[in-house]
């Protein structure tokens, strides 16, 4: 067996059957025996099924839980027979002449132990992390405090991705990325394999490491590329990813340095954990604030203007309203317009004005009854009419006008119509329309552009000329996004694209994969790949469900609590409500929802439809997980009332 590929997938089918269908074509043009392992960590997408379906010759390893990247490509490297073996990503797609090159390039040094390629991201722009240094606490240090950032080119700052080095020529490092890593099975059975103390990222470094440590050597080979859709198996700007990376440097440096430098390099972890984890918590925040903060200031701003012409014009004693008004009233307002309006579905991504306008009427009403009960606190109608009114500008104009600067029209719940060509043969053009019109994409498809090869004898209508003038027709349409149609053009002359089409303006790319239902593609290196797929959303995911869910989870805690002196005595483990109670009021845990379901809402249900199901103790986890996506694919909060109606006396757990 001259290579083994391995894959760890968890969760991200869509990508996966591109990266099989790559690594099948490459294996083709390799010309010798290869084995492709394919380890599971119990994905809920449908991945597995889809690998036995479309790709049989695959050795399928089926795990029943997550027990991580290393200790799932280790399953796979102890049962692989290759000369060579591979440890790639599922979200990656190789060109076809990538195994060969890679293995002539191993043949030519045998002193190689490990091999890297050229990475590039979803629009084919170079990844600096093909190719890095080791993280001793100097390059961390330069790294955490962001001069690495600054300075990419120096052989001072710039040796975490070794920027200095020129991305086109073969170069020896120190690290090799796990997204691409190419191994010598002779440096295996010495070094070890992967080290299974890492959960998630670290194992590459560490491998590396004890590679150059053995005697073996690592290459950057710039000779073979690959696309890798970074951000995609894990969401690299969470706040979860900084701790776990960090953690993984951490584990690397108290193994592998001296005990007083790792323990300078453990204070820099511990800072640079802080430090980015703040970062990250502090720009999620602030993107959600934003739009709730900048409603706020206009509405003060507003009725402070409003306060200070009435008592000037219209009040009936020409006296200031007492100061309260503005400290305590007015702020107790907004809130209530703001929390009404965002009941009502108006900070929703594709909200409508009506929605807007049911939350601030329903809040205008709200304040107005409530001011009737306290008597102190009683200051003018009309104020509050006005205030409603000014809200209900405010909410609905500042959304009009991010729109309109968005997408360039005034529809709020319409996102900008896509100008869109396809690069394909006619037959997969329509294909693409097809599934384009089923995700129900708005997209205008101007038309497709034909390979060498693939032109039509006639002209029609929609073809728009041939793969050579694909930059002037691109200038010529203004488009904003590509699809390349994988049945058409070989994964190389995808990439070629990619690096010689014009990035500016901005245009997005996709591939539609051989015979597949998804259109894949990424924007940045960081942010998650999307795709477009026949496969309708699940409605429990949808903001207005999830809205409602909420709702009624606040609710039915209220009730629950009230009743609780009742409820408790009856319950499995009575010890268990209380905190149930609390914890779903603080919204760490939801009253139903998935709690078999690898890669769930983030969201720890408390009860599953599965629970109430007939005979619930005999149900297989294939039949608990079917149960949760039935109530998922089709979640009224009925569903919700209905388990809780049954499972009353699970409340407290059990």
């Amino acid at each position: 067996m001259k290579l083994s590929v391995i894959i760890v997938n968890y969760n991200v089918c869509y990508f996966l059957e591109q990266a099989l269908l790559s690594v099948r074509q490459a294996a083709e043009r390799l010309g010798q025996p290869v084995e492709v392992f394919v380890v599971d960590n119990h994905s809920a997408d449908n991945s597995v099924s889809m690998v036995r379906t479309r790709f049989p010759e695959v050795i399928l390893l089926e795990n029943h839980d997550n027990p991580g990247f290393s200790k799932a490509n280790n399953q796979a490297l102890r049962q692989a027979t290759g000369q060579y073996q591979l440890l790639l990503n599922p979200d990656t797609l190789v060109e076809e002449d990538t195994f060969r090159r890679c293995c002539a390039f191993l043949d030519e040094h045998p002193g190689c132990g490990g091999l890297g390629v050229q990475m590039l991201d979803g629009q084919g722009r170079f990844l600096p992390e093909s190719k890095r240094g080791l993280p001793t606490p100097r390059v961390a240090f330069y790294k955490i405090f962001g001069l690495a950032w600054l300075f990419p080119r120096s052989r001072t700052f710039g040796r975490y991705h070794l920027g200095f080095l020129d991305p086109g020529q073969p170069h020896q490092v120190a690290v090799l990325s796990g997204a691409f890593m190419l191994l010598r099975k002779a440096a295996l059975d010495q070094v070890g394999l992967l080290d299974e103390d890492y959960f998630m990222y670290g194992e590459d470094i560490d491998l590396s490491y004890r590679l150059t440590q053995g005697g073996w050597q690592n290459w950057y080979f710039p000779g073979a590329r690959i696309i890798h859709y970074k951000g995609e198996s894990t969401k690299r700007t969470s706040v979860n990813y900084v701790f776990v990376f960090y953690r993984a440097m951490a584990i690397f440096a108290q193994k592998h340095f001296a005990p007083g430098r790792a323990g300078l390099f453990t204070k820099l972890i511990n800072i640079a954990i802080w430090l980015r984890a703040s970062a990250a918590l502090g720009q999620r925040l602030a993107t959600r604030a934003a739009p709730l903060l900048l409603d706020a200031g206009l509405l003060y701003a507003g009725i402070y203007a409003l306060k200070v012409y009435w008592e000037a014009n219209y009040k009936y004693e020409r006296t200031p309203f007492p100061p309260q008004y503005m400290l305590v009233a007015v702020p107790a307002y907004i809130g209530v317009w703001l929390a009404a309006t965002w009941l009502s579905g108006g900070y929703d991504r594709r909200a409508r004005a009506g929605w807007v306008v049911r939350g601030i009427a329903v809040g205008t009403m709200l304040i107005s009854a409530v001011s009737n009960f306290l008597d102190s606190w009683r200051f003018s109608k009309a104020l509050i009419l006005l205030g409603g009114a000014w809200a209900l500008v405010v909410l609905v104009g500042r959304r009009l006008l991010v729109h309109w600067l968005r997408h360039g029209h005034l529809r709020l719940s319409e996102p900008r119509t896509k100008t869109l060509a396809i690069v394909g043969s006619a037959a997969e053009s329509q294909r693409v329309r097809l599934l384009l019109a089923a995700a129900k994409v708005p997209a205008n498809v101007v038309g497709y552009v034909a390979p060498v090869g693939a032109e039509p004898a006639v002209p029609t209508r929609d073809y728009l000329g041939e793969l050579g003038q694909l930059p002037d027709l691109m200038r010529l349409y203004e488009l904003n996004e590509l699809v390349f149609c994988g049945k058409d053009l070989p994964a190389g002359q995808i990439i070629d694209l990619l690096q010689r089409l014009p990035t500016r303006p901005r245009v997005a790319y996709k591939i539609l994969p051989e015979d597949s239902q998804y259109i894949i593609g990424s924007s940045r290196k960081n942010a998650p790949g999307d795709y477009y797929a026949l496969a309708p959303p699940l409605r429990l995911y949808q903001p207005a469900q999830r809205r409602g869910k909420r709702r009624l989870d606040l609710m039915a805690s209220l009730a629950l609590l009230l009743a609780a002196p009742l409820l408790v005595w009856a319950q499995r483990r009575p010890a268990g409500l209380l905190p149930h109670i609390w914890q779903v009021l603080l919204g760490q845990r939801s009253w139903v929802g998935l709690r078999y379901t690898p890669g769930g809402p983030a969201d720890r249900a408390i009860l599953s439809p599965a629970d109430t199901a007939a005979a619930p103790a005999t149900l297989s986890a294939a039949a608990r997980q079917r149960l949760e996506f039935l109530y998922a694919k089709d979640y009224e909060p009925e569903s919700d009332l209905r388990v809780l109606w049954r499972g009353w006396r699970r409340l407290g757990g059990g």
